[in-house]
């Protein structure tokens, strides 16, 4: 397959502009520029300026519009304007910059649920020309050491209520800051207190990394998603505007954490752009999203299909009139799924898939151009295509490697592992699709061990290595194991060592031993004990054998 060239619409390639960071750490761990994958800005609305910086673009533009009084973010209790957020966001940038003395290009972890001040945090670290590396509140010491020594950050913004966990974690910077205790003198808030309202955002290139997603490979080692400046506005300027369809009077809401791209972009960045309104909470359930829809009259949700399942039977017994557009994506929707939530509300869903790697949904369709079964077309600005064994497009009712360009584009983090999402030009995903005769994607299955459970990624391999510590466990072998309620839920096979015997007991305290290990999120829902697991003549394990074996028990 030859390399695809580049457009007369605005295919580029790795082309870097004068970088406004004193700190060229990022600069310098993008992969070569032959490994990146063709960037295409075919629609007038992706062609930006050499210089730009998002929080500008998002948050300064608005209120100098005239948009400063408009509610941007409503959170349990509090609600905030788009100049209040203006103000906090200016606040922390001088903190970061001024009293923590960082400078630009330096990285900061940011860690917390869902909130207006995780919300500012984030924007002012792009907006003061650093690197925000999001991470889920879920993550253990263990899994923030890791990233801490990947991304070598330099300072952390973490949220009070998880200070146990950071404080644990091996390798964190000096320069910690906590949010979120309004008692504390010297937290962030108090800090903010002291700091001039306005900050002049950093004249960053449009090619500037602001923004490194961590997302776990089947390897269980995770790999750091780089994303520049532009890509921000990009992913603003594609699905929402062409097939969500997002408008100044909606209101966002949903259940996806700020640290994941599907969060970050779907209840912060999305809304920005259009002057429209986020509510952000914390530790929703399906009952209390839906009470939180009918209380803030929200008009748009994201969240995964296990909770639109759980939702449509209890759908009735609260006033959701306000919703005109519900948004799928985190893992496959299943057909029943789609059918149970458009009786119970009248909605036709928004099936969508995106990748860390290129930070949110670029297959989707929405409205009349819905075809059950099918996940949709690419987003306008983005394209995709299948390709077969032999590395080349495929026509339709062929199964193959889901291939996608657009705008953003993977570029791990001084990783081998580029090579193998990126190929000649193209993203490869993961993804097992196939393509119909009109041009809909058809999701079959992953390419890949990773597992799938309740719109979470899960590594097999990192869920192994968590049970292999326990004192009682000689092998194992995790793998993904259909479920209809989650998609797919963690099952593990484990070989115990001489003198444990299986019983409930102990696939309990495996379960409990591995939930303190890593994220609880993680942990094998499913416990089966074997004599021996399936390995080929040179060692390696057969997890095909493992799932295929479940799937028979079953």
């Amino acid at each position: 397959m030859t390399r695809p060239t580049a457009s007369s619409a605005g295919a580029s390639h790795a082309s870097m502009g004068a970088s406004a960071h004193t700190d060229p750490f990022t600069r310098q761990h993008l992969p070569p520029p032959e490994q990146w994958p063709v960037l295409r800005f075919d629609l007038p609305e992706l062609r930006y300026p050499a210089r730009l910086n998002c929080v500008a673009e998002l948050l300064d533009r608005a209120v100098a519009a005239g948009a400063g009084e408009r509610i941007a973010i409503r959170s349990a209790g509090e609600q905030w304007t788009y100049a209040r957020l203006l103000e906090q966001v200016d606040r922390i940038a001088h903190v970061l910059r001024g009293q923590l003395g960082l400078e630009t290009g330096n990285r900061v972890l940011l860690r917390g649920a869902n909130t207006p001040m995780m919300a500012a945090a984030i924007l002012a670290v792009f907006k003061a020309g650093l690197v925000a590396v999001p991470t889920m509140p879920l993550l253990r010491a263990r899994e923030l050491g890791v990233i801490l020594a990947k991304a070598r950050v330099n300072a952390v913004l973490c949220a009070a209520s998880l200070r146990e966990e950071m404080e644990a974690a091996p390798g964190v910077p000096q320069r910690v800051l906590y949010f979120g205790d309004p008692a504390a003198t010297t937290g962030l808030e108090a800090r903010m207190a002291r700091q001039p309202a306005s900050y002049a955002p950093v004249d960053t290139a449009a090619d500037d990394v602001c923004l490194i997603s961590f997302t776990s490979g089947t390897t269980g080692v995770p790999k750091g998603t780089m994303h520049f400046q532009r890509d921000i506005l990009a992913i603003c300027d594609c699905f929402p505007r062409s097939v969500l369809g997002s408008r100044p009077d909606d209101v966002f809401i949903g259940t996806p954490p700020l640290a994941f791209t599907f969060g970050l972009g779907g209840l912060l960045l999305f809304p920005l752009r259009v002057g429209a309104s986020a509510v952000l909470l914390e530790k929703l359930t399906p009952e209390t999203l839906l009470a939180a829809i009918q209380q803030y009259r929200a008009t748009i949700s994201f969240t995964a299909p296990t909770f639109y399942r759980q939702m449509a039977p209890l759908a009735a017994r609260y006033d959701i009139a306000s919703l005109r557009q519900s948004v799928s994506a985190g893992e496959a929707l299943p057909l029943a799924t789609r059918d149970a939530w458009r009786q119970a509300t009248g909605l036709e869903m928004i099936d969508g898939i995106g990748a860390t790697e290129l930070l949110h949904i670029f297959i989707s369709a929405a409205g009349a151009q819905v075809r059950p079964g099918a996940t949709g077309k690419p987003v306008p600005g983005y394209r995709a295509c299948i390709l077969g064994p032999d590395g080349k497009p495929v026509g339709p009712g062929v199964i193959g490697r889901l291939a996608v360009q657009g705008p953003t584009g993977c570029r791990y983090l001084d990783d081998e592992r580029q090579r193998e999402y990126v190929v000649d030009g193209w993203n490869l995903t993961g993804d097992a699709y196939e393509m119909d005769e009109e041009g809909y994607f058809h999701y079959r299955s992953r390419t890949d061990d990773m597992i799938i459970s309740a719109g979470y990624n899960i590594a097999g391999p990192e869920v192994e290595e968590a049970l292999l510590r326990h004192p009682a466990v000689a092998e194992c072998g995790v793998v993904g194991r259909a479920d209809d309620e989650r998609g797919q839920i963690v099952e593990a096979h484990v070989v115990l060592k001489p003198g444990h015997a299986a019983c409930d007991a102990l696939a309990a305290e495996l379960q409990e031993f591995v939930k303190q290990q890593i994220a609880p999120y993680k942990y094998p829902r499913a416990v089966r004990f074997r004599a021996a697991l399936p390995r080929t003549e040179t060692g390696k394990l057969q997890r095909f054998k493992l799932r295929a074996e479940g799937e028979h028990q079953d």
